[in-house]
Order: structure tokens, then C-alpha cells, then sequence
């Protein structure tokens, strides 16, 4: 049998729907204190939204979304989503992402944002190349110190990533080059235990000046390297910072995450703004 026929996405808006949600965000975040019942019933009435997916009555994932306005523009901030342990590597967490997309459409968002850790890869090819994402902001320890089991332990840095849903995702440039012809900025060898570990970093402004594409090589199971050496990855995470920070800072932006010619490796795609 196909769980993935079995799985229903919806709009959650009563008391129960969302004290689910806020007991599943507990499981999932193995978090102590999860957004409160109240807060969700207000969001869900003012702009904001709480999407459900369900294995028949279960509910097994979530997503949640509110208001936005950076002085200029109302937009849609998409704050969190989890899936049940049981549940994942099902395309759950798309079609959550496109159930939002279709509501927030109806009540007249054009763009959604959110933030995520530029080392979980698999939120990467989902938020990039999967749903047509770009990244325009690096945030340094975006949310302080947090104790959760995914985060604990290292400078909580993460990406902004822009969606705008006014249009549907066409072909970027980046789909259409081959790996070996866009320079790798950081270099990266295996340790006694074949797990990746960065080593120098390549910035040089002459080949900025001609390069309109850019890869910046990240591990592609980042909680296995922080679970066997936290060192290890605080290196991953202080060098892709200063990659990240050098190139944004001059108007580059992350626009898909790509497999690499390695298995544990994987690419951002920095691309140039042309003025």
C-alpha cells in the first residue's frame, strides 16, 4: 500500500486541531516549550495559518505561518514545520509547502518567507530546488543559544529565504551548467573516520569579476558529523559563515543546492546580481 495516497493536507483552525500541533512541534522539536495553543487559535484569525497533514485521523506534520511587514510590504513568515519520525523522507514537507502556497495565494500574499540552517541540506534542496526559493540574507546566530537536539551546541546562523509565489518557478541558469565548470570555494577532505571536514578558503576577486556561478561545498549529513565531532562541525559552520557573509554582503544569492561528484557533499549555488 502507498502511505503517500493515504496522506491528507488540510487547514487546521479549532482548539483540538492546534493543541495537536502543539503536542506533535513537542515531539518533534523534543522542545519543552512549543508555541502555546492560544497564540495559534490567534494567528489562524488574523492572517496567519496552521496547515495539518494527516495519516487518516493522525496528524503526522505541520506547518505554521503569520503576518509579516517590514515597513514597506505584508508578506507571509512561515516560522515552522515538522514531521513525525515515522512519517519522513515522504514528500510530506512539500506538500505542505504548496498547500501554503495555494491559501496564502487566496488571501493575497505574493511572498513568503522563513528561515532555516544552511547545513541541513535536506531543508536546502526543498526550500531551493524543490520549491524555487533564493536566499538573500546570512543571519549570524539568528535565534541566540538553543538547547533543542538539532541545534544545541553551535552559533544558531541561518538563511533567509524568499519565495515569491505572484509567479511560478522557471529555469535558472544554474540548471543548465555542468559541476566541473564553477569553482569550488572551499576545500574539503575526509578525516580518519570518512567524514568531510573544510579546510581552505578560495575568494579571489578576479575570478568574482568574470564568474557569474559559484559552489560552495556543505556536508550532506551534518548531524552525523556534529554528533561524532562538534568540532568538526563548528569548523563547517564558521567557514561557510564567512563564505556565505563575504558573498551576500556583495549581492550574491543562494539559489539551489545541488549533489555533488562525492556522496557526503553537497553544492550551494551562489549566483551574481547583475546591476
Amino acid at each position: 500500500m502507498d502511505l503517500q495516497k493515504l496522506i491528507t493536507i488540510r487547514m487546521l483552525h479549532t482548539a483540538e486541531e492546534l493543541t495537536a500541533v502543539r503536542d506533535l512541534e513537542s515531539l518533534v522539536w523534543a522542545d519543552e516549550d512549543p508555541v502555546p495553543v492560544t497564540h495559534s487559535i490567534a494567528v489562524v484569525k488574523n492572517g496567519g495559518m496552521v496547515i495539518g497533514a494527516f495519516s487518516g485521523t493522525r496528524l503526522i506534520g505541520f506547518q505554521y505561518s503569520f503576518p509579516g511587514f517590514d515597513g514597506t510590504k505584508v508578506y507571509l513568515c512561515s516560522h515552522s514545520m515538522g514531521i513525525h519520525p515515522d512519517f519522513r523522507k515522504m514528500g510530506i514537507g512539500e506538500k505542505l509547502k504548496l498547500k501554503q502556497r495555494e491559501e496564502a495565494r487566496k488571501m493575497g500574499y505574493q511572498l513568503i518567507t522563513w528561515t532555516y540552517d544552511p547545513l541541513e541540506t535536506v531543508n536546502g534542496y526543498l526550500n531551493l530546488s524543490k520549491l524555487g526559493g533564493v536566499c538573500t540574507q546570512y543571519i549570524e546566530n539568528c535565534y541566540g543559544e538553543m538547547p533543542d537536539i538539532l541545534n544545541a551546541g553551535l552559533p544558531s546562523d541561518r538563511f533567509l529565504v524568499e519565495w515569491n509565489i505572484a509567479e511560478e518557478t522557471s529555469k535558472r541558469m544554474e540548471d543548465f551548467v555542468d559541476n566541473h565548470e564553477v569553482p569550488l570555494l572551499i576545500q574539503v577532505e575526509e578525516d580518519a573516520e570518512g567524514l568531510p571536514v573544510p579546510k581552505d578558503i578560495f575568494l579571489d576577486s578576479e575570478r568574482d569579476a568574470w564568474a557569474n556561478l559559484l559552489y560552495v561545498p556543505v556536508p550532506n549529513q551534518f548531524q552525523t558529523i556534529k554528533s561524532n565531532n562538534l568540532n568538526a562541525a563548528l569548523e563547517w559552520r564558521m567557514k561557510t559563515r564567512k563564505v556565505f557573509t563575504h558573498y551576500m554582503s556583495k549581492g550574491w544569492t543562494v539559489t539551489a543546492l545541488r549533489k555533488s561528484d562525492q556522496p557526503y557533499l553537497h553544492h550551494y549555488v551562489l549566483t551574481k546580481k547583475h546591476t
